[in-house]
């Protein structure tokens, strides 16, 4: 029998757009004659399964369950696509092992740690990965802008510090923009990232790695990596959605920097105890020394998305990708 495998899209913040679109490109790249595939919408108000007939039924919280042609069914598999709370913040893996549902991404601590950047890049930083310096602000806290830039320099990157998809981020180039960008980031979450301004050549490279235990793979893939070119200020939602960026794969760089940057990928997915598909975002500076942006957790997997474009430079098929994911952590569930 085929396994029912839900796309849990949606969640409760300005991502909500993104993550439909990565369920749409999910949906397309796993294998249809293995698995039963169905999207599950996760709202704040509202848990629904798709149906193929373009309906939605409710999705019983109790196990996961939903109703289908009168019948109560049961999936077997959760690949989580919420860009943002609950689905990489680690709120809806923590539901997941509570019912025993296996799922697709990192469980619920590493989720938790890295979708706060601020806690993630300096946990990182005492095992030497190299970050920018920052701020974090909490809601009803502020900084002035003498004291940022002094610490800072210019420009600045004021950020949510629990989001992504680029959304209430702000390259701050003059002290006299620092609060309204602080203001614009607070309205997309509780926490503010001020960062210093890092120059130099941005690059993404996504890994997996299945079988075995931490740190010990039986399988590792740690695909070419993505140079990104921005015709905007940084790379911000309309450069990663709306066409403004050029997206170079394989980077323009020596084989050399590019194991380096690999293998800085994988030393960060067995430190934080990884598991399926992540992403990790560098700059190199002028010096060759790349430094971390960020880990993403719950990467984009539109058709254009970083992961898929590094699958086809991989010469691999995404299929497979997607069916080692499934495959390893229904393996491990006993399933």
């Amino acid at each position: 029998m085929k396994r029912n495998i839900a796309i849990v899209a949606g969640g409760y913040s300005s991502e909500i757009v993104v993550s439909l679109k990565s369920a749409e490109g999910i949906y397309s790249f796993i294998d249809k004659d293995k698995y039963n595939l169905y999207i599950a919408i996760v709202k704040k108000d509202e848990w629904a399964v798709k149906l193929p007939g373009g309906e939605y039924t409710p999705i019983d919280k109790n196990d996961f369950s939903f109703r289908e042609g009168g019948e109560t069914k049961h999936f077997d598999f959760a690949y989580i696509t919420i860009h943002g709370t609950p689905g990489e913040d680690g709120r809806l893996q923590g539901y997941f092992d509570m019912i025993g549902m296996p799922y697709s991404s990192c469980g619920q601590l590493v989720s938790a740690l890295t979708f706060n950047k601020f806690v993630c890049n300096n946990y990182l930083r005492s095992f030497g990965v190299s970050i920018s310096d920052s701020i974090r602000l909490f809601r009803g806290q502020t900084v002035t802008e003498e004291e940022a830039v002094s610490r800072l320099g210019l420009p600045i990157f004021v950020k949510p510090n629990d989001g992504g998809s680029s959304f209430g981020v702000t390259k701050v180039k003059e002290a006299s923009q620092l609060q309204p960008a602080i203001e614009k980031a607070f309205a997309e979450g509780d926490e503010v990232l001020l960062e210093s301004f890092m120059s130099g050549t941005e690059v993404t490279c996504g890994c997996y790695k299945v079988g075995g235990s931490r740190g010990i793979a039986r399988k590792e893939v740690i695909f070419p990596l993505t140079e990104v070119v921005t015709k905007n200020e940084f790379f911000d939602f309309d450069a990663k959605y709306n066409g403004e960026s050029d997206e170079i794969t394989p980077a323009r760089i020596s084989p050399e920097l590019t194991e380096k940057v690999q293998r800085k990928v994988s030393k960060i997915y067995d430190i934080l105890g990884a598991k399926g598909l992540i992403r990790v975002d560098f700059i190199i500076e002028a010096d060759g020394e790349p430094k971390m942006l960020e880990v993403n957790t719950t990467p984009g997997m539109t058709a254009t998305s970083f992961i898929p474009q590094q699958v086809r430079a991989a010469g691999l098929d995404i299929k497979d990708v997607m069916t080692d994911i499934i495959e390893n952590e229904l393996q491990k569930a006993g399933k």
